[in-house]
């Protein structure tokens, strides 16, 4: 996601006149409010359904369930979170929250000629940990991915007397001919070859 001219907004507070304040200062932003909401409940839910750009959250603290439903969204749905406490909170609390998906925490509550700069940020933050962890889930990947390789590999040596070369060049043979990449190929042959195994004892 990246900064763009208007973002569609779900905003979340229960207090009529900081909500007025902060519709006023996103509408003079040219921003909009896709969906208001007293609190945090089904708010994954409620992302789906609207498809927001960005959460604003403005409450005095974010309790247990407020951070369960955060990180909730954050996993299934995640977006950027800025979170504007009324009340200061301690470390751990700000830790909670930035752990459940907060991209930014403000702790001295909101502050309407503050929120095109927290907004960036909030989405610089969003973007920068997105990379970071489509990254780590890449080399996740690639390292299960070697792992099943090996292991189809070290299956065929067994299974035909073989050595580690000729074991690659049959899987690298079978993914060109299946049009398969070749951990899709390895996990084939071992299930393949576990099956034979099975049948054979």
């Amino acid at each position: 996601m990246s900064k763009v001219n208007c973002l569609n907004v779900l905003l979340i507070d229960d207090e009529p006149d900081r909500v007025k304040a902060l519709e006023e200062a996103l509408h003079a932003l040219g921003h909009h409010v896709v969906c208001h909401l007293p609190n945090t409940s089904d708010l994954n839910k409620h992302v789906e359904e609207n498809h927001p750009d960005i959460v604003i959250i403005d409450m005095d603290s974010p309790n247990r369930d407020t951070l369960e439903s955060m990180a909730t969204m954050s996993q299934n749905n995640p977006r950027p979170i800025v979170f504007f406490a009324e009340q200061q909170n301690d470390r751990k609390t700000m830790a909670d929250a930035i752990n459940a998906g907060v991209s930014a925490y403000i702790a001295d509550g909101l502050q309407p000629d503050r929120v095109k700069a927290i907004m960036d940020t909030a989405i610089a933050h969003f973007d920068a940990h997105s990379a970071l962890r489509e990254e780590l889930e890449k080399t996740r990947t690639q390292l299960a991915d070697r792992k099943t390789i090996e292991k189809a590999k070290g299956m065929l040596m067994k299974h035909q007397g073989c050595d580690e070369e000729q074991a690659y060049q049959t899987l690298r043979k079978l993914a060109m001919d299946r049009g398969q990449k070749m951990p899709d190929v390895a996990r084939n042959v071992i299930e393949v070859l576990q099956l034979a195994n099975g049948l054979s004892k």
